[in-house]
């Protein structure tokens, strides 16, 4: 049975984000995903990956972190965002995404999680955060600022380390990091490992043989199909294992 979808905004300290939202049919509650998507934004190929998660038994949540810029898309997008049309978007993008400060983050991860956990169709107890390329990153800082409510973090492709080791220290949940070819060194892998070992945290951290920043979207030319199955067979057991009721 395909799980239930819907529309959604999200009352926030600077106004209200639109959202999406994909969960199982048949009116029980599941354990919640916050699941931030990359720069690209909410479009067909997260909402199918949202439905992929909801499947396995979760309630996702998708937010538009860039709703104070509007609805998304926020920009226009093509169907497959590869080559020239890659380039033009991202030049749109980064002067967003440089806008989206540490503070903002926060701020919106306080009302994402108030909004995901308070759904009648969510379980209570602990969530989890996932988040891809930019998004990823908010994942990370959501779950630093919530240890004791968020039970599993996951980050793809994703610039984990950026913010410094002291924005790792209060991660307590369960966490795995799914990195580009493209993006890590192997030495580079070592150190952020080191820093994640030092900071306590349970983790599994990794380079995906062969692929590229932003292997696991298919409307993308970076998608790697054999990334993204590694992605999935990554993040369900961790969610599993995670939130007892998954």
């Amino acid at each position: 049975m395909p799980p239930q979808t819907e529309t959604l905004h999200i009352p926030t300290a600077d106004g209200r984000a639109d959202a999406f939202a994909a969960f199982p049919d048949g009116g029980e509650r599941h354990p919640g995903v916050l699941m931030y998507p990359d720069g690209f934004g909410i479009r067909p190929v997260l909402r199918e990956m949202a439905a992929e998660l909801a499947g396995h038994g979760y309630h996702v949540l998708v937010p538009n972190f860039f709703y104070r810029h509007g609805p998304s898309p926020v920009t226009d997008l093509p169907a497959y965002i590869g080559g020239e049309d890659r380039s033009a978007v991202l030049d749109r993008l980064m002067p967003l995404i440089q806008e989206h400060t540490a503070e903002r983050t926060l701020r919106d991860a306080d009302a994402f999680l108030r909004f995901l956990t308070t759904r009648p169709e969510v379980a209570a107890g602990p969530v989890a955060v996932t988040g891809y390329c930019f998004g990823g990153l908010l994942a990370t800082r959501t779950a630093a600022a919530h240890p004791g409510q968020v039970a599993a973090l996951a980050a793809f492709h994703a610039p984990v380390g950026s913010d410094g080791p002291d924005a790792l220290a209060g991660i307590t949940a369960q966490a795995h990091f799914g990195h580009a070819g493209s993006d890590l060194t192997p030495e580079a892998l070592r150190e952020l490992n080191e820093t994640l070992d030092a900071a306590g945290i349970d983790h599994t951290s990794e380079i995906y043989p062969g692929t590229v920043h932003g292997f696991t979207m298919s409307d993308t030319d970076a998608f790697d199909p054999a990334g993204l199955r590694r992605h999935w067979g990554r993040l369900l057991p961790l969610l599993k294992g995670a939130l007892s009721d998954g």
